[in-house]
């Protein structure tokens, strides 16, 4: 009998253990913790920038075997425009297209044509110039360093353009860069009375600007 007892006991006991062993557990899930998400270059962009624009000539100029001179009354001025653009970032890499439209006070060149009966003549240096620009550039999660090169253009004008520059995600969509360009465009015809039609050569000028994109999914 008493080995009876024993038995039922320890069956018991196996059976409320094999039960306990399949109630749900009374402690806290882990939480779950989300993924931080990896900051991308990837993405369009709109932005505003300003700067200097530095004239690299002194505009003289040859005509008929004799140089006519030049004096140019702004050899720097104020840049200041607007930019738009795509970047694609595969790994460390970066690679965009941007272009841009300038407003730039160059002032106006007088040129000296009395030798050959013409006089002076004062010619607008122009106010605007776009380029259309590719940017290849390596990442260092937020911070950029690029170069960058195209097509140049102003008024009737065409040329290239090359420079390079570095930029800065400040915030998740915000980015600010600091960026220089040399611009060469082609020459520029005009008539002077009495003297006929006169090719000033090419114009090259470098800038140097301050820019803020706004860059729509940044993830």
């Amino acid at each position: 009998m008493k080995k009876i007892l024993l038995s039922s006991v320890a069956l018991l006991g196996l059976t409320a253990g094999a039960m306990a062993a399949d109630l749900p557990s009374r402690r806290a899930p882990a939480p779950i913790v989300a993924a931080v998400p990896v900051f991308t270059w990837t993405g369009f962009y709109v932005g505003v920038n300003a700067g200097v624009g530095f004239n690299n000539g002194d505009d003289d100029l040859v005509f008929g075997g004799d140089t006519i001179l030049a004096d140019s009354d702004n050899d720097a001025s104020f840049v200041g425009g607007a930019q738009v653009g795509y970047n694609y970032q595969m790994g460390s890499f970066v690679v965009g297209v941007e272009g841009d439209l300038q407003w730039a006070d160059f002032g106006s060149t007088t040129y000296d044509f009395t030798g050959l009966g013409g006089g002076l003549i004062t010619r607008d240096s122009g106010d605007w110039f776009g380029t259309v620009r590719g940017r290849v550039g390596v990442a260092f999660d937020r911070a950029l360093i690029y170069a960058t090169g195209g097509w140049a253009f102003a008024d009737n004008r065409n040329g290239w353009t090359v420079g390079g520059g570095i930029e800065y995600a400040i915030t998740n969509n915000l980015s600010a860069k600091l960026e220089g360009l040399y611009v060469k465009l082609n020459s520029d015809d005009f008539t002077v009375p009495g003297v006929g039609t006169v090719s000033t050569g090419d114009t090259d000028f470098g800038v140097v600007r301050a820019g803020l994109n706004y860059r729509f999914g940044t993830y």
